[in-house]
């Protein structure tokens, strides 16, 4: 869908008036009195995301109109209206939408509907061959009647753009989306100014990697590791901030194999490095003047006859031996060696990671907020801060010596797993064993997020694109020059 932006407004077949909350009454049509009537009705009062349906004569043509509730006219109230927008017309047989404002919304703010609008209305419709005729999305172009939003619509489109290149990764099948294709795919980054570097499995080998290798050894496909980069300081700054995803195309759970029901699911197990990706677009996109690095860990975990077994010992990049209880604990030990590569590759001083990681996580905090653990007080703060502003909240968990020693091993240095209890602590430990001394770290486990089962309010059904606007929020308060 196209947003455009305009000082007056086109000819159009719809126009949509958006209604700050308890406004109704002032109305800019000479049939206002019948659109009060009708939102009186509906019991419509200008809240963010509501909605009226009607239909004006003007100039001598009927004019499809909708009454769009704006809320208080906060970003996130805009956001949610521009949503609505789409979700309403996208597929009603209107193709080219107006959106009038009333006095007082900046262009800025208006851009912030455009933004909505232009999030929501992603799918994909890539495998359909068939659909009914309804059901074909025919809302072409929606102008946004105002003065001055072209700068801010140039980063939040770059950031959309983010969000909608996570949603592609994390939506496609694993036959489609492996870790050689999912490298395919994140090399259009180089066009917008991003370093792209690529490890094999040969380059892994040599270099140590045995718990990321072992996880990918029962696949057919081979595992990657991929870096972006991108400094929009002209080398000003010293040292990158590092954001590592786990890409865990499809997850079986290995010899430990998952149930059957509800498996394919797991081609979105990859949900954190399909973050990290779309958040490198949407940084380069808007040149952002930060120094920052993307990392992906890609495997596929199955249970071939070359599988690794619950009970083996690898030897990690950082040295540190594993023992492997269970084979469907695998994310961490993608993680690990990822997280070791990093800090030796780069030197950085702050390290986050993004993970699908625990079914734990789901069960404390559903889809409503991702889990936070860090090594630093101002870190996690800032990462809550960016949760709220952005709108991709964060909600945070301990970490102590005590939950550490439940993942101590008899014959290694540690194990995979610990007891049944405490699932996304004992992980978050896990990870934090291969942190340097001196790094502040941050690990969000996101397995509630990144799929959604319903719509919301600016994504339908499907992926959600959590942790692009996240991180992008995070570089523009703390790490922009």
């Amino acid at each position: 869908m196209d947003i455009q932006f305009s000082p007056t407004r086109p000819q159009v077949d719809t126009l949509v008036l958006a209604v700050a909350k308890g406004t109704v009454d002032s109305l800019p049509l000479t049939a206002s009195a019948t659109l009060v009537a009708g939102a009186a009705a509906a019991r419509f009062a200008g809240e963010a995301g509501g909605s009226v349906e009607s239909f004006v004569e003007e100039a001598g043509a009927v004019l499809r109109v909708l009454l769009l509730g704006i809320g208080n006219g906060s970003a996130a109230d805009l956001e949610r209206a521009g949503g609505a927008l789409t979700a309403k017309l996208s597929t009603s047989g209107a193709t080219h939408a107006a959106v009038e404002f009333p006095a007082g919304v900046s262009g800025e703010d208006a851009a912030r509907l455009g933004l909505g609008a232009l999030l929501r209305s992603w799918r994909i419709d890539t495998y359909r061959t068939r659909q009914p005729e309804k059901a074909k999305p025919t809302l072409a172009t929606v102008t946004i009647v105002a003065n001055g939003a072209e700068a801010e619509w140039a980063k939040l489109s770059a950031v959309a753009a983010g969000v909608a290149f996570t949603r592609e990764l994390v939506s496609e099948p694993a036959n489609i989306l492996y870790p050689e294709s999912f490298v395919a795919r994140c090399q259009h980054l180089a066009d917008l100014g991003v370093k792209i570097t690529v490890l094999d499995r040969a380059a892994m080998t040599e270099l140590g990697m045995g718990a990321l290798l072992g996880v990918a050894q029962g696949s057919a496909r081979e595992a990657r590791l991929l870096a972006m980069e991108w400094d929009g300081t002209d080398g000003a700054a010293e040292k990158p901030v590092v954001f590592i995803g786990k890409g865990v195309t499809f997850d079986t759970g290995g010899i430990s194999l998952k149930p059957g029901p509800g498996m394919e699911d797991m081609k979105w197990d990859m949900g954190g490095a399909g973050a990290v990706a779309g958040a490198m677009k949407a940084l380069a996109g808007r040149k952002a003047k930060a120094r920052v690095v993307g990392i992906c860990g890609l495997v596929e975990n199955m249970p071939d006859a070359n599988a690794q077994r619950p009970g083996d010992i690898v030897t990690s990049m950082s040295g540190q031996t594993i023992e492997v209880l269970n084979t469907d604990a695998e994310g961490r030990l993608v993680l690990c060696d990822a997280v070791t590569w990093a800090q030796k590759t780069y030197e950085p001083e702050v390290v986050i990671d993004l993970a699908t990681l625990t079914g734990a996580m789901m069960i404390a905090l559903g889809s409503e907020h991702g889990g936070l653990f860090a090594n630093d007080d101002a870190l996690a703060d800032d990462l809550l801060a960016a949760g709220k502003t952005s709108g991709e909240k964060l909600w945070r968990f301990p970490l102590s010596e005590a939950y550490d020693k439940l993942i101590d091993s008899p014959i290694a240095d540690m194990k995979n797993i610990g007891p049944r209890f405490a699932g996304s602590i004992t992980a978050a430990q896990f990870i934090k064993r291969f942190v340097n001394e001196g790094v502040k770290w941050a690990h969000l486990d996101i397995a509630g997020m990144v799929w959604s089962d319903k719509p919301g309010a600016t994504a339908d059904k499907g992926a959600t694109g959590y942790g692009v606007r996240l991180i992008d929020q995070l570089v523009a308060d703390k790490f922009e020059r």
